[in-house]
């Protein structure tokens, strides 16, 4: 008898459930799928640039082997083409231009000849034509009933420096394939989404006498002046009321956590430590974590924001340096190696606050600024590695890592 090994699990019973536990998968236990142009309208250079957008947007769903091959045929045919008879599903799609130029896509799901799912899309230009093709996935996605992947709407907002104390601020996709200069000219950095519908943000301005907060309205561009400190000022997170920032200043001479009330314009220190307490993130409603000093080196602590209650929340690494949060799990920054003559490696860990499992989520360069999604589903980062600077996804359950190169300059920090 053949034995076939499609899956591989590495688990312990008591905790298969957690997110700390690695599941993998070879590719050849998923199903395939391949995909069918019947585009009209457009050149080829863009056809395929629509094609593989899709492609890379059906790998990140992490639910498909995904057919790499582009290939056309009629939308209305009766038939898949011979070279797809063999898979499980087929993605056929059609893109027209209407009578205002608006980029159409009608779209269908195919199995066994059969159309099991339909679906149309419009945008009013063709730039931004990466949106549609993140709509489809998200759809066929919940189509198979998948958890939610709706971080995949979501715009990416990051600093890219391009010279010396110049950067510039930029509104992306999560892969990057649209970008839209928002801020250019001058040095601003650590660009904040200031409410979850992502119609403003925030930002720290280096080009004036002290660091600054500043506040951009992006349905009418106008830029409001928040809070200055000495030293430092950055906004670290949001709540998910748009109400509370999370800054750390340096009022006292040393970074504190601050949290400060949008409506009232006060703000109140939340850490008192002689020492560095920086990028604070909320764990909820009345709990945060931050990155502190207080133990001779960088490390993750929580304080409950009622009690004052500070706690040690990482026990793994001697320089950890950056930190997200979502639920019961916390995904940190940790530096692997420390050599005086060589780059030093910095991987992304996570842990669960229920479990004393690390499970460590890269592996080689320089690895920051981690972010779940809202739904802990995914999370979006910074890699740095070759001269390379790239955003990075991770699925954590299905341990899988996409990184989407930057074609130019270096990202500073990013939020979605």
């Amino acid at each position: 008898m053949k034995i076939l090994f499609s899956l591989l699990f590495v688990f312990t019973l008591a905790f298969a459930g957690d997110a700390t536990i690695e599941v993998i998968k070879k590719v050849d236990a998923l199903p395939s799928i391949a995909i069918e142009d019947a585009s009209s309208n457009y050149d080829d250079t863009f056809k395929l640039q629509f094609f593989k957008s899709l492609v890379a947007d059906l790998n990140v769903i992490s639910l498909f082997n995904v057919d790499r091959y582009h290939r056309t045929i009629a939308f209305d045919a009766s038939s898949v083409l011979v070279e797809n008879k063999d898979k499980n599903y087929v993605l056929r799609y059609k893109m027209f231009k209407d009578d205002n130029g608006a980029l159409n896509v009608e779209m269908k799901i195919i199995q066994d000849d059969t159309n099991v799912f339909s679906k149309s899309y419009k945008v009013g230009r063709q730039d931004v034509y990466m949106f549609i093709s993140h709509a489809i996935a998200y759809d066929i996605n919940e189509f198979m009933g998948e958890p939610s992947v709706a971080w995949m709407k979501r715009k990416v907002i990051f600093s890219r420096i391009v010279g010396p104390k110049k950067s510039e601020i930029i509104i992306s996709d999560y892969s990057l394939a649209y970008q839209h200069v928002m801020l250019k000219g001058g040095f601003n950095v650590f660009p904040k989404w200031a409410n979850y519908e992502q119609n403003a943000f925030y930002y720290t301005a280096l080009d004036a006498t002290k660091p600054t907060l500043k506040k951009v309205d992006m349905k009418t561009l106008k830029v409001s002046t928040i809070i200055s400190s000495d030293g430092m000022m950055i906004c670290s997170d949001v709540s998910r009321d748009g109400k509370t920032l999370l800054l750390t200043m340096a009022k006292k001479g040393q970074p504190d956590i601050y949290t400060y009330n949008v409506d009232t314009h006060q703000y109140r220190r939340e850490t008192t430590y002689g020492g560095i307490d920086v990028n604070a993130q909320f764990m909820g409603k009345d709990k945060i974590i931050f990155i502190s000093s207080r133990l001779g080196y960088p490390n993750v602590f929580s304080k409950n924001l009622k009690t004052k209650e500070i706690e040690q929340m990482v026990y793994y690494g001697r320089s950890n340096s950056a930190c997200s949060s979502n639920g019961e799990y916390i995904v940190y920054k940790a530096r692997e190696t420390s050599n005086a003559f060589e780059r030093n490696t910095f991987n992304l860990h996570l842990i669960s606050m229920k479990t004393d499992f690390i499970r460590r989520l890269t592996a080689t360069g320089v690895n920051e600024f981690p972010r779940f999604s809202q739904d802990g589903d995914a999370i979006l980062f910074i890699k740095n590695y070759k001269n390379q600077s790239s955003i990075g996804i991770i699925r954590l359950k299905h341990n899988k890592n996409y990184l989407f190169p930057l074609k130019y300059g270096k990202v500073q920090s990013m939020d979605w």
